[in-house]
């Protein structure tokens, strides 16, 4: 393999192709005491033309951003997430990916409380473009403490995306309603360091192929505080679906290391 071409594989490993499964989770490090508005973003941008073929030049260029922002008064929160990749190789978009999603948390600081949410979100590298739902989770904490916290989460969501075929170009709209359940664990090694992970399973009958249609993710995060306001993230996503819309790749991961900082 040339060595740009490594190069631009390199690339790619280290961008987030993201989940439409995301670890809300990652919204909830602060204290849930007291009134307050918090938010953090990450910004990460790369571009090289490291060509070793003067005849097949390779000119890259790729961003990453996030904004993540919860907004708590009183019993409830609101909480926006928006993340988007960018990945141009030469002239050529080769990756172009994102989502905005807005949940409210109802009675966030008691044992049982209540999650309504809606996202809208595309991946173009995977021929998606939007998919949209809308849902609500009845959340159960199971344990809860200032150290390590164990949450059960479960409720209906309707899900309504449009796929291009990457072969015949044929545009394919479905809509169905899932049930969605997650686990969500989180724990505070120390006072600088906080690691969460999430598990989703979600299951829908689709009447376009009269069968069943499931969905696996597993999403976990270290984050390590370097002084009050900078943090390192290192974050780690997987993703299964067993009948996939269009034919493409069922399992997807990605890895991401980068800097927050928040204020």
């Amino acid at each position: 393999m040339r060595l740009n071409q490594i190069l631009v594989l390199f690339f790619i490993s280290t961008l987030t192709l993201p989940a439409q499964i995301l670890n809300i989770e990652k919204s909830r490090i602060e204290v849930d005491t007291g009134d307050y508005f918090r938010f953090n973003t990450t910004l990460s941008l790369s571009s090289f033309n490291r060509s070793a073929d003067v005849e097949n030049p390779v000119n890259l260029f790729g961003f990453n951003a996030q904004f993540n922002a919860i907004r708590k008064k009183g019993k409830h929160a609101l909480i926006l997430i928006n993340q988007t990749d960018y990945l141009r190789i030469n002239e050529n978009p080769f990756l172009n990916t994102g989502f905005t999603h807005i949940r409210g948390h109802f009675w966030r600081e008691s044992k049982r409380s209540l999650e309504i949410y809606t996202q809208y979100s595309y991946d173009n590298f995977r021929q998606m473009n939007p998919r949209i739902l809308f849902g609500t989770n009845a959340r159960l904490a199971i344990v809860k403490n200032k150290k390590v916290s164990l949450y059960f989460g479960g409720g209906p969501v309707f899900e309504w995306e449009r796929w291009t075929h990457p072969q015949t170009d044929e545009v394919i709209n479905v809509e169905f309603l899932k049930l969605n359940t997650y686990t969500s664990f989180r724990a505070s090694i120390n006072e600088n360091i906080d690691f969460n992970t999430l598990i989703y399973y979600q299951v829908g009958y689709d009447e376009s192929i009269t069968d069943f249609r499931h969905r696996v993710a597993l999403t976990s995060n270290i984050i390590t505080k370097i002084t009050q306001r900078l943090s390192l993230n290192i974050g780690f996503e997987i993703q299964y679906e067993d009948k996939p819309i269009v034919p493409i790749t069922p399992l997807i991961y990605s890895i991401r290391n980068g800097l927050s900082y928040s204020f």
